[in-house]
């Protein structure tokens, strides 16, 4: 049954929402002139300490009340908020100062839209979450391009050498992580008959006996996935949870981070969830399909206001764990949504399925990017929410730099 409603999903046109006022044709990606990022100078910082805690819960951030209170970016807040750090593998970190052409300021601000009553909880009601446990799923797009990031988090590839996650997921707003240092990025792959056990005595390779001396913890991670860590699942009497659908994950270093200078202090004066987004490139490329970034629409121009994302929950360890909901509200930078998620699950590319231009076929596009289950200040008041950063036209700027190191492939998105 669930391969079925999967299949029925991904497969089966959007032929129009239940009230018959918006067809296929309205749900179309439109391109949008982009803003040019253009690098001005960079200069050499102090190395990280590495010594933060990883957080996957925010307190205090500036939620939907306080975003309405905030002034408009001026272009000169822009090109602070858009300057980036840069940390290398070998712990070395630049600060990258960069102009902004071609921005158009928004004279409304950070203004929301409203369209339900907001619901506490990671979880809401019914567990709506999809274990993906079919192969055929799991190793192909658009659930292979999910990755899993060594600090806890989820990622997604958004070129060969490039994964997208959450800033917070590498740095707290004062320091980097514990382990972001030596960061590295696990890629699925189905396991094998022999279910990725060794012969007694057999040989480590070169790759497994560098990654035990350099990170203990991935280490142990890849033993523990090559032994199935299917036994919670074959108790409950599931027969999916067999380690037969764990996949299992190939594992690649991370060659530079780039975080954006918003991260560390927004528009409040504090880290603002509008940046929570970082992108990591790997050290050596891959082979597998990708997805492309596209403009976050309103929710208006979603289908039925449904988003899709795929990511690594805690509470279903070795499971890729997918699900499509709708949002609630909306800012300029934000979708809070009622998706049910866990830790884990944080920095997952949130996507759409729109037609193309002036074609018939359908394309996915990430459109956000999910920061998780955060504390935001309402009227005085902590709140929760699930929240994810919306990828503006200067947002798709800045990470397209970062992917292609100039904005010439960046004019449109």
């Amino acid at each position: 049954m669930e391969h079925m409603l999967l299949l029925f999903i991904f497969f089966i046109p959007i032929l129009g929402l239940s009230n018959g006022t918006e067809t296929e044709q309205d749900f179309t990606w439109h391109l949008k002139k982009i803003p040019q990022i253009v690098r001005e100078r960079t200069f050499s910082l102090d190395s990280p300490k590495f010594e933060a805690k990883t957080t996957l819960e925010l307190n205090s951030v500036c939620g939907i009340e306080c975003q309405r209170k905030l002034p408009v970016p001026s272009l000169s807040d822009l090109k602070d908020l858009l300057s980036y750090e840069t940390v290398f593998e070998n712990g070395t970190r630049t600060l990258t100062e960069v102009n902004v052409l071609g921005a158009v300021l928004d004279p409304a601000g950070n203004t929301t839209t409203r369209r339900a009553s907001r619901k506490k909880r990671q979880i809401y009601g019914t567990d709506s979450r999809f274990s993906i446990y079919d192969k055929r799923f799991m190793t192909n797009f658009p659930f292979n391009t999910a990755v899993k990031v060594s600090t806890g988090c989820s990622g997604i590839l958004i070129s060969p050498r490039h994964v997208l996650t959450a800033a917070h997921c590498l740095h707290n707003g004062k320091d980097y992580v514990k382990g972001s240092k030596r960061l590295r990025v696990g890629l699925m792959r189905a396991k094998s008959r022999g279910n990725g056990r060794k012969r007694k005595g057999a040989k480590r390779s070169r790759r497994e006996v560098s990654i035990a001396k350099e990170d203990p913890k991935v280490a142990t991670e890849q033993r523990r996935q090559s032994r199935g860590d299917g036994r919670k699942q074959r108790r409950s009497g599931r027969k999916q949870g067999t380690s037969d659908g764990m996949p299992s994950f190939q594992w690649t270093r991370v060659k530079s981070t780039h975080i954006p200078k918003g991260w560390f202090k927004g528009v409040s004066g504090d880290i603002a969830l509008d940046y929570d987004y970082a992108v990591l490139e790997l050290k050596r490329p891959h082979k597998r399909k990708y997805m492309e970034l596209g403009i976050s629409p309103t929710i208006k121009m979603m289908p039925g206001s449904m988003i899709h994302f795929s990511g690594f929950d805690n509470d279903r360890a070795g499971q890729l764990v997918y699900r499509f909901c709708s949002i609630s509200d909306e800012s300029n930078d934000l979708f809070y949504q009622y998706c049910d998620a866990e830790p884990g699950s944080t920095g997952s590319g949130i996507y759409l399925r729109l037609k193309e231009p002036n074609k018939k076929k359908f394309k996915r596009k990430i459109i956000a990017v999910y920061s998780g289950h955060q504390w935001v200040d309402i009227n005085g008041e902590q709140q929760d929410y699930n929240v994810a950063v919306r990828i503006t036209p200067l947002k798709y700027a800045q990470i397209c730099f970062w992917i292609h190191g100039n904005d010439e492939n960046c004019t449109q998105g």
